[in-house]
Parts: C-alpha cells; sequence; structure tokens
C-alpha cells in the first residue's frame, strides 16, 4: 500500500514542478531595476519598455533568440556558445545570469570560456527571464 502513494506523490510532485519552476514577471520587471545601469528593454520600432543603459545588449526579445543575436559587440564566450547552438530561453537565460562565466564555460565545454558580464545575479533570474518573456514579440 505504500508504494502506490510514494508512486502517486512523485507524480505530484513531477507535474507541478513546472509550475514551480516559472518565474513572475511582475516580480520580474522590480528585479529588472539591477540590469538597467547597463541593459534597455526597446522595440524595434524605437517604443522603449524599459530605459537604461547601452554598456550591456538590448535585451528586447532576447528569449526565444539566438545568443548573440543581437546587435552588440559580444565576447569571445558568448560568441562560442552561440556558435553551439545557445537559444535563450527562460530556464537557460536565468541560469546564465547567476554565473554568466561558468555558465558559458559548462555550455561550451572550454574551460577558459569567459563572459564580459560580469555582474552576477543571486536571485531574481527566473522572474526577469519571465518578464523580459512577457513584453518581447510573441515567439
Amino acid at each position: 500500500m505504500k508504494f502506490p502513494t510514494l508512486v502517486t506523490g512523485l507524480v505530484a510532485l513531477t507535474l507541478a514542478a513546472p509550475a514551480v519552476a516559472g518565474g513572475d514577471p511582475a516580480k520580474g520587471e522590480k528585479e529588472f531595476g539591477k540590469c538597467k545601469s547597463c541593459h534597455t528593454v526597446e522595440a524595434p520600432d524605437g517604443t522603449t519598455i524599459l530605459k537604461g543603459g547601452k554598456t550591456g545588449p538590448n535585451l528586447y526579445g532576447v528569449i526565444g533568440s539566438p545568443a548573440a543575436s543581437k546587435e552588440f559587440r559580444y565576447g569571445a564566450g558568448l560568441k562560442a556558445a552561440a556558435e553551439k547552438g545557445l537559444v535563450w530561453d527562460e530556464a537557460n537565460f536565468a541560469e546564465y545570469v547567476v554565473d554568466p562565466g561558468a555558465f558559458l564555460k559548462a555550455y561550451t565545454g572550454d574551460a577558459a570560456a569567459k563572459s564580459s558580464m560580469t555582474f552576477k545575479l543571486k536571485k531574481g533570474g527566473a522572474d526577469i527571464a519571465a518578464w523580459l518573456a512577457s513584453v518581447g514579440p510573441a515567439n
């Protein structure tokens, strides 16, 4: 009798996991304040969604886009990830912002891979990714 209960519980947890893993766009908009010193979010038609800096690339439409595909001068590590086929989704974007260098090293398999982004966002990355997805083009 205990085995079916255990299996049922594991199935329920597995089905609930994606809902828990997603970010909150409302929180992400607030959390993006940590990013706006370097990044702006501006649509191709010139509509400014959130005014920010130009040190980093415009993050409009980043979710669903291939890495290093926005007009910007990217570092070698991100270019290498792009060559390996990295396409940003909410999960890998959230993972990247926690430790960009470690992410690129793991993704490319190159221990020397580096990121130009030195800021590490210890929490809130999933929320920011969800917000960026919500304000970007429909993919």
